[in-house]
């Protein structure tokens, strides 16, 4: 498994933990504004709105806030959310890995500010709009926990119209398929009783880098951990790869 998928399922294993800051709830009523404000305001017809509003209940946002941040994207709550747009930043980390960030901003310049500082804070760069992009292609994912009978899921999955899926630790598997048939696929494996536990729009890198050095590993999560601490940022994908003692040593 590439390295920074793994990073991501450890750092899900600390959501109910990083669930309680301000900053997530923060990332997810964003969500919701922009979701809402790209489609119609109504979940049951608008499949980036009901993602949205399901991460924002897991993670225990009230529902009051869920349907302010509904009416702030629908443009009947205040105006004060008019200004958010989607950027997506490109830069470098240690050992030349490559990272795309997704953002959320009323302020283009203070966020590139900050991501520069972070970047020059932990050993990278913050590149051009391309300079790294061509190494990702968007996929939707299914996350589905409970997998016991992986020929139930191959089933399901090719009826859902997914690429490929694949197995986590945990009985945990990742089913992936094309950004539009996202919600196909999350609906089979509904259908077919499948625990789906998350769904996203992911970055995939094409190819990877091997982090071997343990100064290069800690100023690498390091640097990622910054820019995931930034409000402004939403999402952060790489393309590196490194050895789990690697990463359980730089996260402590």
């Amino acid at each position: 498994m590439a390295g920074h998928s793994k990073w991501a399922n450890i750092k899900r294993q600390k959501a109910v933990v990083d669930a309680k800051r301000g900053k997530t709830f923060t990332q997810l009523s964003r969500a919701i504004i922009v979701a809402a404000r790209s489609g119609i305001p109504d979940p049951t017809g608008n499949f980036q709105l009901r993602t949205a509003i399901d991460k924002a209940k897991a993670a225990g946002i009230p529902n009051e806030n869920i349907d302010r941040a509904i009416a702030k994207g629908a443009g009947t709550f205040g105006t004060d959310n008019n200004s958010l747009e989607a950027i997506r930043y490109e830069g470098y980390g240690p050992c030349g890995v490559a990272i795309l960030i997704e953002a959320l901003t009323d302020n283009r310049n203070r966020t590139a500010a900050d991501l520069r500082v972070a970047f020059s804070k932990n050993g990278g760069n913050l590149g051009e709009t391309g300079c790294v992009s061509w190494m990702f292609a968007q996929k939707g994912v299914c996350v589905v926990s409970g997998i016991v009978d992986e020929e139930l899921l191959l089933e399901a999955s090719l009826e859902g119209g997914a690429d490929y899926y694949e197995m986590n630790e945990d009985e945990i598997a990742e089913v992936f398929t094309q950004i539009e048939n996202l919600e196909t696929l999350h609906q089979a494996l509904k259908d077919k009783s499948f625990p789906v536990t998350d769904v996203e729009w992911r970055w995939i890198p094409s190819n990877h880098i091997e982090v071997v050095d343990p100064e290069q590993a800690r100023s690498l999560l390091k640097l990622i951990d910054a820019l995931e601490g930034l409000d402004d940022v939403q999402n952060v994908t790489s393309n590196f790869e490194m050895a789990e003692h690697l990463m359980a040593a730089s996260i402590v």
